[in-house]
């Protein structure tokens, strides 16, 4: 920017784009975004499960109930009547708690296997299949309290804070409303039998859980997408970003080109090297030059081992004249072979009869015709 006016509107221009540049306003590219994903870095809610667990818990009670209401009063009664009145010995008690713990089980089991389940199924959800142990890695910037001090006061704390006031809130509204939709019933649960205040109580429960776990679910997929809008916002990149991972991916501009360049001069070094094994070079006589080698023995056909145009041809010229190889002019025929056929490959059919001409002659001016 030597010699513009620093005030000058152009000079600003350049230094806001050159201050844009910087700002990270490009969303992430697939690699980062795989990047972040190795490193355990997903767009997660972790009320998302909790809330199908609660919802699906209870809903499964009114499903189960039945069953587990048969187990737990065959649980009692088998105590009462089978192990009241044996001795306390070792074995009768080994006998007891074996018992007891398959009732348990038999009891909570289904519960305990649809909570694994639903929280298997809503973390799936979420982010499908995912290995990674770099979470757990102990790492000091977790411990640093500068940084666990700028969490407490950061604007995700606020929307936690907001988020459990909302939970709370609404959770509270659905028990208020839904106790004093009942208050009629509840108010005459004292006169009557103690074996329908559980069926009132029980049913009465359950259907504040599966009311609240639907409520929660509802919050818990908004909080989802407040997650996923933070997660990709978090990984938006600058266009200097951009730049310095496609270089580091596909590599520099720079360096790819001296790495082609070195691969083509190590290709021409090992093509000039086949040069001398050539039988015939045709030439056009100054723009291209092609190298054919023909072993009855090995050989079905003529094959191209070398050409070029313009400087290769050349070389393959001065090279073919050091080592002896004859070389023919034929204009149609070499320029015919510069284009059809490349390096290593056979000659088409089509050109048998007039390579067979070149060759013959070749063999002929070596003595080497019959």
């Amino acid at each position: 920017m030597e010699g513009m006016d620093v005030a000058s509107p152009a000079f600003r221009l350049r230094l806001d784009l050159q201050l844009f540049a910087g700002e990270k306003t490009e969303p992430a590219t697939p690699k980062k975004k795989q990047d972040a994903r190795k490193k355990g870095q997903v767009a997660k809610s972790m009320e998302l499960p909790a809330a199908f667990i609660l919802f699906f818990s209870f809903l499964s009670f009114f499903v189960f109930g039945g069953f587990m209401k048969t187990h737990l009063v065959g649980m009692f009664r088998s105590v009462y009547t089978d192990f009241l009145l044996l001795s306390v010995t070792a074995d009768n008690v080994l006998v007891l708690f074996e018992k007891l713990g398959l009732q348990i089980l038999m009891i909570v089991g289904p519960i305990f296997l649809i909570s694994v389940i639903i929280a298997i199924a809503g973390n799936y959800l979420q982010i499908g299949f995912l290995m990674t142990g770099d979470p757990l890695m102990m790492k000091f910037s977790k411990i640093n309290p500068l940084e666990g001090a700028k969490k407490l006061f950061s604007m995700r704390a606020v929307v936690d804070f907001l988020k459990s006031m909302l939970k709370m809130s609404v959770i509270g509204y659905i028990v208020y409303s839904t106790l004093m939709g009942e208050r009629e019933h509840i108010m005459q649960l004292a006169h009557l039998p103690l074996e329908e205040i559980l069926s009132f109580t029980s049913s009465l429960v359950l259907m504040l859980g599966v009311k609240i776990g639907a409520v929660l679910i509802v919050l818990a997929v908004l909080d989802y997408m407040y997650q996923k809008y933070e997660y990709e916002k978090g990984l938006k990149m600058s266009k200097q970003d951009i730049k310095d991972e496609y270089k580091k991916s596909e590599g520099d501009p720079l360096i790819k080109g001296k790495i082609r360049e070195k691969q083509r001069r190590m290709a021409l070094q090992r093509m000039m090297q086949d040069v001398p094994k050539a039988d015939v070079v045709i030439t056009n006589p100054t723009h291209f030059a092609v190298a054919l080698q023909y072993d009855g023995s090995q050989m079905q056909a003529p094959t191209v081992i070398a050409k070029g145009s313009d400087y290769v041809a050349l070389k393959i010229k001065q090279v073919a004249k050091d080592h002896g190889v004859t070389t023919i002019e034929n204009k149609p025929l070499a320029r015919a072979l510069y284009a059809q056929v490349e390096i290593g490959e056979a000659i088409p059919a089509d050109m048998f009869q007039a390579v067979a001409e070149v060759l013959a002659y070749v063999y002929k001016l070596k003595g080497k015709a019959n």
